[in-house]
């Protein structure tokens, strides 16, 4: 599918956020979620008819439902039942918390849940939960994999990296073996919503990092990717031999293969990139990812600045036009956790740090 999508017509991956409403209180949450559900979240209609529109990008769209913790809506398994009968294919992050247990997760596999996606910041309790702001998180997330293997769930770990979870990446990849995950999915820290009190690691271990990250693919029984760190393709092409399977995922990027659904219909170019091109249901998701300006805009790799636009990698990577909005307030420029110099360029290194 991959290698036929054309990005300009079809994101690889559509995100609904369905609540910011949340038990926990992450460190690192890009929602600021919130103990109570906003009054103006998508209702289960307006739901329904975005996932409509989402079926107009083709047959097997892949929609992620995401908060907040999207169980704190009760209405979960009907979209996701409703999603899977218009073609998609539904997949889930919920929290780690109380509300996702097994009976919950057998309802959303009977829906036609094709994945399920739970969050591990630690490769033990304690530095999960501290992670996490929660006593028993761990053990919760722990329960829902082990229900998600006996029902026959697919499962994907994802990780957020930053200097207070580094350290852990070695026992959590651990973890995602034992737990029989198929997809290990490395989120490089965005500094937005609580994430802005958490330290990002520096040009040069985010290198060492992605290389690490790429032997671990070459030996793991499960995929590795990551997340708003699409540098990681260029670490893999320099060090592969075989970079069919990167080569068909070129470019994937905010707005470019990705667009995100606020709970109240704003249109993102990703959950990290908080600049609306357009709402739904007023308008259509596919019309806003096809030609609004915005979304145009990040498509168009030499409309990259700076460092990233002088870059042979650009159309491979383009680097992670979320932190470059978060740093600098342009999109467009040059992303702060890249150390890779391009042949020839003398230009302006950007700030690591995000601009106050």
């Amino acid at each position: 599918m991959r290698g036929k999508l054309d990005l300009d017509r079809r994101p690889l991956v559509l995100i609904w956020e369905l609540t910011q409403a949340c038990e926990l209180a992450c460190k690192h949450c890009r929602a600021d979620a919130q103990p109570r559900r906003h009054p103006d979240e998508l209702s289960t209609a307006e739901g329904k008819a975005l996932l409509d529109q989402a079926r107009e990008f083709g047959e097997g769209q892949l929609v992620v439902l995401s908060g907040g913790d999207p169980l704190a809506r009760e209405d979960v398994s009907e979209l996701i039942e409703y999603g899977t009968g218009q073609g998609l294919r539904m997949t889930l992050t919920p929290s780690g918390t109380a509300s996702l247990t097994r009976e919950r997760l057998a309802d959303l596999d009977d829906a036609g849940l094709r994945r399920l996606a739970l969050s591990v910041d630690g490769g033990d309790r304690a530095a999960h939960d501290a992670f996490r702001g929660e006593d028993g998180s761990f053990e919760a997330t722990m329960a829902a994999a082990e229900a998600a293997r006996d029902l026959g769930v697919p499962l994907q770990i994802n990780t957020t990296v930053c200097a207070e979870t580094v350290e852990q990446l070695p026992a959590i990849r651990d973890l995602v073996d034992d737990l029989g995950a198929v997809l290990w999915s490395v989120f490089f820290l965005v500094p937005v919503g609580r994430g802005r009190v958490l330290t990002p690691i520096d040009p040069d271990r985010a290198e060492r990092v992605m290389s690490w990250l790429h032997e671990v693919s070459e030996d793991a029984g499960f995929g590795v990717k990551t997340t708003e760190a699409p540098h990681y393709r260029r670490v893999a092409l320099e060090e592969s031999d075989d970079d069919g399977d990167f080569r068909r995922r070129l470019g994937i990027r905010a707005g470019k293969g990705f667009a995100f659904v606020s709970h109240t219909g704003e249109v993102f170019p990703s959950g990290f990139l908080p600049q609306s091109a357009g709402s739904v249901p007023d308008e259509s998701v596919v019309d806003i990812y096809r030609d609004s300006d915005l979304f145009r805009r990040l498509r168009d790799d030499d409309a990259l600045t700076g460092k990233c636009g002088a870059c042979e990698y650009r159309a491979v990577c383009g680097g992670s036009r979320s932190r470059a909005y978060a740093a600098t307030g342009d999109p467009l420029a040059a992303d702060p956790l890249c150390g890779y110099e391009p042949a020839g360029y003398d230009g302006p290194v950007p700030d690591q740090h995000p601009a106050d």
